[in-house]
């Protein structure tokens, strides 16, 4: 099996040796290059050819984040920022970052080794795969969406993501008006992050986004995100529906996980609801998505071409969960025209 080729990009010489045996510890990988700042990650990439950068965000001479947003549009080499979480560290991904992991504790051999070997090495594997040229859709895409604001009665909107999903989300939110039925998101990202991603929706956006609560309201016009490290269902009491933030077990292998949601709208909303799967590695919320789809939903999958990774929705499609594929830059437009009954 060919090795994927990793360049380790981190000014502290202790965590990049760290970083290299763990990286190395795993056959599938090989670290083919080592940077202490942008402008050596720059010659290493031109020479060595990586398949996927670690990269760290504070670095002397240039930021991990100016340096992805110099480097992605010429290089689109796939990322895995690893760095104190933080808000640079969430601006990195909005830069064009694959993926994120928190710097473990350099004081604990077995936390480093864990954190290595558990989260790094995958999230490098799973980087490998991504098609960087999807990571940045056109914004400027003029919408087909009507400019009459309805009333959709009960429907809800259901939507998924991960790996990838920070722009796709961002790509249909954009769409959205004031008109659209309420919706709840699960995408997988770390605790504290989701709060800094529902203010950058707001503010992208000409609807109310925010990181969800027990007990807010789901309503025409809002979107709610799940917050990083609880589950998510909805519920409806008394007519309106509402959503429960509970921390739980990981259910699918994550927590917040889209099937947990996923589920709670086919249990309660049913007929009404529309589900959307989008980018990410792995299987969850394809399970959810045919819970809905029994129950009467519409259910909507992004299309391999346009999938950064085409795993949730492609074991979606495979399992018969999906009604409609479509690419990422129609799939609010398919909302609207599922709404419209056309």
């Amino acid at each position: 099996m060919k090795q994927i080729k990793v360049l380790v990009v981190e000014d502290s010489l202790v965590f990049r040796e760290l970083l290299v045996r763990g990286i190395e510890s795993d056959p599938a990988l090989k670290v083919v290059a080592q940077a202490s700042n942008p402008y050596e990650a720059r010659d290493a990439i031109l020479k060595y050819r990586p398949d996927v950068m670690t990269l760290d965000v504070v670095m002397p001479r240039m930021d991990g984040i100016e340096f992805l947003r110099k480097l992605i549009p010429q290089y689109p080499l796939p990322a895995v920022v690893v760095s104190v979480k933080n808000r640079e560290s969430f601006e990195a991904l909005n830069a064009g970052a694959v993926d994120f992991v928190s710097k473990p504790n350099t004081n604990n051999p077995k936390q480093i080794e864990d954190f290595v070997k558990k989260e790094l090495n995958i999230k490098i594997k799973i980087a490998s795969t991504a098609k960087m040229g999807n990571l940045k859709q056109s914004r400027g895409t003029s919408s087909i969406l009507e400019n009459v604001e309805k009333n959709y009665g009960e429907r809800i909107i259901a939507i998924g993501a991960s790996t990838g999903g920070t722009e796709a989300i961002a790509t249909v939110i954009k769409n959205f008006k004031p008109d659209i039925p309420g919706t709840v998101i699960v995408q997988h990202m770390p605790p504290g992050f989701t709060t800094m991603y529902a203010e950058r929706l707001n503010n992208q956006s000409s609807v109310f986004v925010k990181e969800a609560q027990s007990g807010d309201i789901v309503e025409r016009g809002k979107v709610l995100l799940a917050p990083g490290d609880l589950q998510m269902r909805l519920t409806k009491i008394s007519g309106t529906y509402r959503v429960e933030c509970k921390a739980g077990e990981k259910v699918s292998g994550h927590c917040p996980s889209v099937d947990v949601l996923f589920h709670s709208v086919a249990a309660n909303a049913g007929s009404h609801g529309i589900g959307v799967l989008l980018t990410g590695m792995g299987a969850d919320g394809a399970k959810g998505l045919l819970a809905m789809r029994r129950a009467g939903a519409e259910t909507i999958g992004q299309d391999e071409a346009s999938c950064v990774v085409y795993g949730m929705p492609k074991v979606a499609y495979e399992i018969g969960a999906v009604k409609y594929q479509v690419d990422i830059n129609n799939v609010a437009p398919k909302i609207y025209n599922i709404l419209n009954g056309r």
